[in-house]
């Protein structure tokens, strides 16, 4: 096998793998604190269909690019193809989406009541997330509805103009126009959240700066204390998908402007998109202390099961 190709394959292999195995570690943090908790956060919550989001992308999308890579070949049918890419496209405008929820939310959570009506949001804010996971997946369903109809699997011989090769599907756009319009419509939608989510962070980051001098004293609260934390964990995130949001864009925006996008540059652009997915969980469980906790009491109750188990077996001999 080429080098280009091993490596190529090790990095898409070890990016999926880690990200699966984050993203389904936060799930089951998030599932036995809510088993044991009377209520989640609304931050909680929402982080942990975040994580559920990127899991969904991650399975769609870097599993198999990662088979592909690796030399298999007639992965999926016509029919597998819309279904894979039309869940990849969902789960990938529902990362964007969660992202930017997780910031307005948390910015509101923080923000000072100054006025009744700003109380009265604040107070429903737990009430409103469910209704707005409906609502984000009612939109990005209509807005990708699109993708299936343009998704083929592999055709042999050479891959028509307008087309973007995922290797183990193609999405042939037929003309420059279609094309054009897709992809206006995906960075649109894009830009319009990410804006959204940077303005709502910076409000974040200004809040913080501008309560430095009480951080004491709100410390003394062990729910004030939770909350500065959140909020510093969701700034985080947002600046970690912004960064890698701008080399995505950049590379879609070159993709773009040519009939026929070199597969290198389409392998890029996969790689460089699916590094959020990958590494949110890990900053989740690294800034989240809530999840350490679990992680490491989850850590400890297996050991002392493993130490009963083994005392069990002497006594018996």
């Amino acid at each position: 096998m080429d080098l280009c190709i091993t490596i190529k394959g090790v990095s898409f292999l070890l990016q999926t793998g880690l990200g699966i195995m984050g993203n389904l570690l936060v799930l089951a943090a998030y599932s036995h604190i809510a088993f044991v908790e009377p209520r989640l956060l609304p931050v909680d919550k929402i982080m942990a269909h975040l994580a559920f989001a990127n899991l969904i992308l991650l399975l769609t999308r870097g599993v198999p690019q990662t088979m592909t890579v690796f030399g298999l070949r007639h992965l999926l049918d016509d029919a597998g193809c819309k279904v894979v890419i039309y869940a990849y496209r969902i789960s990938r405008a529902l990362s964007v989406c969660l992202t930017c929820m997780l910031s307005v939310f948390q910015a509101l959570t923080i923000a000072p009541a100054a006025g009744a009506q700003l109380a009265k949001l604040k107070a429903r804010l737990p009430q409103l997330v469910v209704p707005t996971f409906a609502g984000l997946w009612l939109l990005n369903m209509a807005v990708c509805i699109a993708a299936p109809f343009f998704s083929v699997a592999p055709r042999n011989g050479t891959v028509p103009a307008f087309t973007l090769n995922l290797g183990f599907c193609h999405v042939d756009f037929r003309d420059n126009l279609s094309y054009v319009i897709n992809g206006a419509a995906v960075s649109g939608r894009d830009f319009a959240f990410v804006g959204l989510m940077l303005g709502s962070s910076g409000y974040i980051l200004v809040l913080l700066h501008k309560h430095s001098k009480q951080v004491r004293a709100i410390r003394r609260s062990q729910g004030s204390s939770r909350e500065m934390q959140a909020a510093k964990t969701v700034v985080m995130l947002v600046v970690l998908y912004a960064v890698f949001f701008g080399i995505d864009n950049v590379i879609w925006i070159y993709m773009l402007t040519v009939a026929q996008v070199p597969a290198v540059v389409a392998d890029m652009r996969v790689f460089f998109s699916s590094c959020y997915a990958t590494l949110s969980p890990f900053l989740m469980i690294s800034s989240n202390k809530k999840l350490k906790e679990r992680m490491v009491c989850s850590a400890g109750e297996h050991k002392q099961e493993s130490a009963e188990d083994s005392t069990d077996k002497s006594n018996l001999k």
